[in-house]
């Protein structure tokens, strides 16, 4: 299973990272996750600088596909050359977007009139786009799932883990990432937000 993660010029960090560091907790042949950007480099909206894994191209092939936000997502939309490479297909391919990402598969027409969740900054172009927006961190149907704030990260990437590998590896994974002391109960959270969502027939 290949995951890729879109980073773009002026990427929030915890977006991109977080979700990283939590789909590698899969420590299975043939998992890979990629942080896949249009240019070698990105650098971040705090001036972190993230050398890119594989191109867009090579993300419009991967079985799982999470957009990041940062702060520079409305540029991003308004580039028709940088939009025209993103073939992406929720036909064949997990779709996942966060915050101002959102504003991105929208853009590129791939929410299909299915409400999203998004940032409070972003929540107004989302609407703009023509999709209703929800409050709340996270929502999915069939394989396109989206996030709103920067701490639902894990959110993303447990559907992600539990569409493409099974529900007991989303939560191992984010029981391995949560506070000691609160770890079941972290676990316990994430899952009521993801478990109604889910639809575990895999996109492959």
């Amino acid at each position: 299973m290949h995951i890729a993660i879109l980073t773009f010029d002026g990427f929030n960090e915890l977006d991109s990272l977080i979700a990283f560091g939590i789909l590698n907790r899969i420590k299975k042949p043939g998992w890979r996750v990629s942080i896949a950007s249009p240019t070698e480099r990105v650098r971040s909206m705090n001036g972190v600088v993230l050398e890119s894994q594989i191109t867009l191209s090579e993300a419009n092939t991967a079985d799982g596909v999470l957009v990041g936000s940062g702060m520079r997502t409305r540029e991003v939309v308004a580039d028709n050359a940088l939009m025209a490479q993103l073939q992406l297909d929720p036909s064949r391919q997990l779709l996942g977007a966060q915050c101002s990402g959102t504003l991105v598969l929208a853009k590129l027409g791939l929410l299909g009139g299915v409400p999203a969740c998004t940032d409070l900054t972003t929540k107004p172009w989302v609407q703009e786009a023509g999709v209703d927006v929800l409050n709340q961190p996270f929502h999915a149907k069939g394989n396109v799932a989206t996030a709103g704030g920067c701490l639902a990260s894990p959110y993303l990437a447990a559907w992600m883990i539990a569409r493409l590998d099974s529900i007991e590896a989303a939560q191992a994974a984010l029981h391995y990432v949560a506070p000691v002391g609160e770890k079941d109960g972290y676990v316990a959270r994430a899952m009521q937000h993801i478990l109604p969502c889910l639809q575990t027939k895999s996109t492959t």
